[in-house]
């Protein structure tokens, strides 16, 4: 596999490498294969990031036994896939199938269980901009992940995942705490998908697959970005989501409630925070941390207009709130300290990311030669 990363380790078919401050692991096989590879390459981190939430939310009322039981019911409608994933981390690990389940959702755990569980008001953002704005026409796309700092602690266990499914699917990225469910992916047809909280109470009338799981079947399964914007608009979501979604040529943002999807284009610019934009939604006025936050991201993409690379989109990115950007830097909000947990700058032309986690360096990685196939 021709990379610059350092090889660290090896499990069975699969790699662990380091980039900067991050560990990146490559898996290939089944998804069961690959989920041994998982569990094995990142054992350490996964058992210690168990036994911090674990400790966290025990030390905050729920028991093992309550938490479990909730944990148990995370994956009952998940794909078959990621189930296969689960049972392999489960047999390297060192942690039972639940415990993976628990892992995975860790962080929505962690936020319910801390001092002060409300509703979040704040969680992410997406810029993308392309055609006249960037230095080559070609898209540059960026997205923060935003929540309470309550979950700051997850930031010491990031790992960037590849997986290389030998099926035929394609091979994807994702950006996550390790064993955390993901809302960051990328695929070796430089597609990109990522999310925004909505802001409203949206939830479906009947039982629905999680949709941001349906995430992993969007970037294996789907090669170009018009058969992606169909499989989202083809799939109802449990919840009202704002999907961020981006491929070699353009960007775009699906507002989807659980009846309704519109889809939001742009000249050359496009952005979301955490309120839908379009009017026919006849909404109230969304609330100013979101509005803020949006009408910053287009006031700065304008002013970069025709000059927006990886490394301006990163500089857009690290502007703070309180200095007219959208990053949260441990910012007040509501009562409570919010921080941009993670943050992504993608190129999808040529598949090239840079990631990096609050309070931490941002980090290149050419994700081509680890996807192990020709960018198309």
């Amino acid at each position: 596999m021709p990379t610059d990363l350092p090889l660290i380790a090896t499990f069975e078919d699969g790699q662990r490498y380091q980039a900067g401050l991050y560990p990146v692991i490559v898996l290939t096989g089944s998804y069961r294969e690959m989920g041994r590879q998982y569990g094995g390459l990142m054992k350490t981190e996964l058992t210690e990031e168990y036994a911090f939430l674990m400790n966290t939310i025990t030390s905050q009322g729920m028991t093992k036994e309550e938490i479990m039981k909730d944990a148990r019911m995370v994956p009952a409608y998940y794909p078959e896939r990621v189930r296969e994933i689960f049972t392999g981390m489960a047999e390297t690990s060192g942690l039972t199938y639940d415990d993976i389940a628990f892992l995975y959702y860790g962080p929505i755990f962690l936020l319910l269980s801390s001092s002060n569980p409300e509703p979040v008001p704040a969680s992410c953002s997406y810029l993308a901009a392309w055609d006249n704005y960037t230095t080559d026409g070609s898209p540059v796309v960026s997205r923060n992940w935003d929540l309470a700092d309550s979950i700051m602690p997850l930031t010491e266990w990031y790992v960037l995942a590849i997986y290389r499914p030998t099926d035929g699917s394609n091979s994807i990225a994702t950006w996550s705490p390790a064993g955390a469910r993901p809302e960051t992916f990328m695929n070796n047809k430089g597609l990109f998908i990522a999310d925004d909280n909505c802001g409203r109470e949206d939830n479906a009338p009947e039982t629905r697959p999680e949709f941001i799981t349906e995430y992993y079947r969007f970037m294996f399964d789907y090669s170009d970005l018009n058969a992606l914007e169909a499989a989202i608009n083809g799939t109802a979501p449990d919840v009202g989501w704002i999907v961020d979604v981006a491929g070699p040529d353009e960007a775009f943002v699906l507002e989807k409630s659980t009846d309704r999807t519109v889809k939001r284009t742009g000249d050359g610019v496009i952005a979301a925070a955490n309120h839908f934009v379009d009017p026919s939604w006849n909404l109230p006025e969304p609330p100013e941390h979101s509005l803020s936050r949006y009408n910053n991201l287009l006031r700065q993409a304008e002013e970069a207009k025709g000059m927006i690379d990886a490394e301006k989109m990163m500089e857009i990115r690290d502007v703070c709130i309180e200095d007219g950007g959208s990053k949260f830097c441990h910012s007040d909000l509501g009562g409570g300290k919010y921080s941009s947990n993670h943050q992504v700058v993608f190129e999808p032309q040529n598949q090239t990311l840079w990631m990096n986690v609050m309070d931490k360096e941002w980090q290149k990685v050419d994700l081509a030669p680890l996807f192990g196939n020709e960018a198309s």
